[in-house]
């Protein structure tokens, strides 16, 4: 999607009665996602903890790229939540603190 002249990706949230949709500027929302699978590919567990996540994706930001970004904590858990509607990752049920693991699919 185009708002003006910025190509947008709209985020979604898992959350049951939750509709909203939030409109990130595509590169920062495939920077974030490319971190977030980055940092997911390099696991050696089968899933990892949200808080780990948040900060093993960061480090796989460059400098510039955070700079830009703004709020990590912002972009990060709103990528994070549309990669759940996805079907990109997915929440391990009735394990806290919350659990994630990458789920198999061909984009890139």
């Amino acid at each position: 999607m185009k708002r003006g002249q910025i190509e947008t990706v709209a985020c979604r949230t898992p959350t049951a009665g939750r509709s909203g949709v939030t409109h990130i500027p595509r590169w920062k929302y495939d920077a974030v996602r490319g971190a977030i699978r980055r940092a997911m590919s390099l696991q050696t567990r089968a899933s990892i903890s949200f808080n780990e996540l948040r900060l093993l994706a960061k480090t796989h930001m460059s400098e510039a790229e955070l700079a830009s970004l703004g709020s990590w904590g912002w972009h990060f858990t709103t990528v994070k939540l549309n990669m759940e509607v996805e079907g990109e990752l997915k929440r391990i049920e009735g394990v806290k603190p919350q659990q994630l693991i990458l789920v198999y699919d061909n984009r890139v």
